[in-house]
């Protein structure tokens, strides 16, 4: 044989190799299309037992008696698998007055564990939307020790309460809610 049959030989090697790569890298991208059927979203489906007015004395007044997060297939007609069950790692949630004051608590971050599963629901019981960060800055405090709010002189804080949910499906997608949103009234 002489050497215009080598590059022939190489050619058909190079040839083999790419197609093996592009199959390999095709079949993984269909496999995982299959799986995991176009995501899930997230979402904040009830709040029970929502208080209306919130002490600043009492942080147990602040405190929803049950949370319900969702789990929803975003595409319905294809299957489902458990890749889509998402494990919920945290939630946050943030503070806006609805009155003329501009202090506001700091942000409430806090870790957690749950799993909601695809097309179905995680419930949170007692959920605190405050804890002692909140209470002892302003304008809680204000409120616990003085009975107003320094800053605007009132008795009474009208405050809008952001909840934000954080996790991943189990095939590693991030996945957040939209915030859920309450208003509240906090007194002495």
């Amino acid at each position: 044989m002489g050497r215009g049959e080598e590059p022939d030989m190489n050619r058909y090697a190079k040839i083999f190799a790419l197609t093996f790569v592009a199959v390999a890298v095709l079949g993984c991208s269909a496999r995982t299309d299959k799986t995991d059927a176009g995501g899930v979203i997230l979402s904040i489906f009830d709040f029970d037992g929502l208080p209306l007015t919130v002490s600043a004395s009492d942080p147990n007044t602040a405190v929803i008696l049950k949370v319900t997060v969702q789990n929803i297939a975003k595409n319905t007609s294809q299957p489902t698998s458990d890749l889509m069950n998402v494990e919920i790692h945290s939630y946050e949630i943030t503070y806006t007055r609805e009155d003329t004051g501009t202090r506001t608590p700091p942000k409430l971050v806090q870790a957690i564990f749950g799993v909601a599963p695809v097309n179905g629901t995680y419930v949170l019981n007692n959920f605190p939307f405050m804890r002692d960060d909140q209470f002892n800055n302003q304008p809680l405090k204000d409120m616990r020790i003085y009975g107003r709010d320094l800053e605007t002189g009132s008795s009474v804080l009208r405050m809008r309460v952001s909840i934000q949910f954080f996790g991943k499906t189990l095939s590693g997608d991030p996945v957040a809610s939209a915030p859920g949103y309450f208003s509240i009234e906090v007194t002495q």
